[in-house]
């Protein structure tokens, strides 16, 4: 037998303080946005990189930088439902992603080398911002974006530790002149 669920004052209660929260002010919003927004431009990077490698690692730099693309594609709609979930509007304008972003756009006519340097200095960012929006989650009681960015930050550490160890294994992207960062 099917049960209705009654909107009780006890419900309109508990959805009007979520909502409440939840406004376009808030830092778990604020986070979440700019986070949207640092995947979709971490994406379009990956897919820069994918489309500008060149050299001798060409066909293996080539389809990391595609996996990559496509993991953190995977991301951009969990971040951008969760901001609905919460009753707000994710970013959607490409000038309001850049904007948002805590990442910065491919820079073009770059070395391999740059191109991986500039991946993992965005990471590192993510990173941080997305350690920073768990404990502000946290402060803020909401469970379900903790447990959200507890799962998305470890792709992005998982990208750091490649972006990383391949600018150390001396694989002819390191400069041999200069010394090593272990």
């Amino acid at each position: 037998m099917a049960v209705t669920a009654k909107n009780t004052p006890h419900t309109q209660s508990l959805a009007r303080q979520l909502s409440t929260e939840n406004t376009s002010n808030s830092p778990v919003v604020q986070d979440l946005r700019r986070q949207v927004a640092n995947a979709t431009v971490l994406y379009l990077n990956y897919k820069h990189y994918h489309w500008q490698t060149f050299g001798p690692h060409f066909r293996d730099l080539h389809k990391l930088f595609d996996d990559l693309g496509k993991e953190v594609l995977e991301t951009v709609d969990p971040l951008a439902e969760r901001v609905r979930m919460i009753g707000q509007d994710p970013p959607a304008h490409p000038l309001e992603l850049l904007d948002l972003a805590g990442v910065t756009a491919a820079a073009p006519h770059s070395t391999m080398r740059e191109m991986i340097e500039e991946a993992d200095r965005n990471l590192l960012v993510v990173i941080k911002e997305i350690r920073q929006a768990v404990k502000t989650a946290d402060q803020h009681d909401d469970p379900g974006t903790v447990d959200l960015l507890s799962r998305l930050v470890q792709i992005h550490e998982k990208h750091e530790w490649w972006a990383r160890d391949i600018l150390r294994t001396g694989d002819g992207l390191c400069d041999t002149d200069r010394p090593s960062d272990q």
